[in-house]
């Protein structure tokens, strides 16, 4: 149970960030998401979304902050307002800006499409990687600045999986295997950096009452833009008309079908490290068909 302490210093810090009274009477539990907890905090109309986790984890939502506030710069794309984020009571906190969901139409996720091909096409940097480490899901994601592409996909996304799923116990070929055969395979891949969400599956995508297409739970990093397209088809969800619309902006290129399952491996690749059981198949199939391992 979370301490009435934590939630009057939520409040206060709240009513500090808005320049507005808010004191947090009412509160009820939300989904928060695989690793989180969840809660609507209300006083009065006003509404925030809490999310809730150990003290120690409070780097975490800093960086999801920090995430937010660049996609947010780039004015492209919608994405929740941080609010404030601390600890404090023996937890860690984030306060996002509450949000409405709604229903999506066929005209709603095309925008969505093209709104993303936007974030992507936005600039901001010209290296790889990002500002701070942060995380994919519960694990660490290391993201210090690089020049190729190959180099930072093959390092620091598919070889740290590597390293962490063979530490688990996972039967993988070792990282000094994988890495060399996967800058090979991308070696004249070299895209303009995007500022990617990082983490696209269908729950962290939706579209607001107002139709307006909103994206959530970044793992925020300047990548190549095709990671959060692949992640799209990875677990399904996302309608033909986001890829229409993604598509009159930023076509797809040719030789997408083989990265497209390099870029996902490391989705799968996490979720053996985080959930384990038949994700190492996939995985191990993952490799052999891109990498001949």
């Amino acid at each position: 149970m979370s301490s009435p302490s934590l939630w009057q210093t939520i409040a206060q810090q709240i009513s500090q960030a808005t320049g507005q009274s808010f004191t947090g009477t009412e509160r009820r539990s939300v989904s928060g998401g695989c690793i989180n907890q969840g809660y609507c905090l209300m006083d009065g109309e006003a509404k925030y979304f809490v999310k809730l986790n150990q003290a120690h984890q409070w780097p975490m939502f800093q960086a999801e902050a920090l995430g937010l506030e660049g996609m947010a710069a780039t004015k492209t794309i919608r994405v929740p307002r941080p609010i404030c984020h601390g600890s404090a009571a023996g937890h860690s906190y984030l306060v996002l800006e509450w949000l409405e969901f709604g229903r999506g139409s066929h005209d709603s996720w095309y925008r969505m499409g093209q709104n993303l091909a936007a974030l992507h096409q936005a600039g901001g940097s010209l290296q790889f990687g990002w500002q701070i480490d942060n995380t994919i899901g519960a694990t660490p994601q290391p993201n210090p600045w690089t020049d190729s592409w190959a180099d930072f996909f093959a390092e620091q996304r598919l070889g740290y999986q590597l390293t962490l799923a063979r530490r688990r116990g996972g039967n993988f070929p070792a990282p000094a295997l994988v890495v060399p055969k996967v800058k090979q395979l991308l070696g004249d891949r070299q895209p303009t950096p995007a500022l990617v969400h990082g983490d696209l599956w269908s729950g962290n995508g939706a579209i607001l009452t107002t139709g307006e297409p909103v994206i959530l739970d970044p793992a925020t990093y300047y990548g190549d833009g095709e990671v959060d397209i692949a992640m799209t088809e990875l677990f399904g969800g996302f309608p033909a008309g986001f890829y229409q619309g993604y598509h009159t902006i930023c076509p797809a290129q040719p030789g997408y079908q083989q990265r497209k399952i390099l870029y996902n491996l490391y989705h799968i690749l996490n979720h053996f490290n985080l959930f384990g059981g038949g994700y190492q198949y996939q995985a191990q199939q993952m490799l052999k068909q891109c990498l001949g391992l």
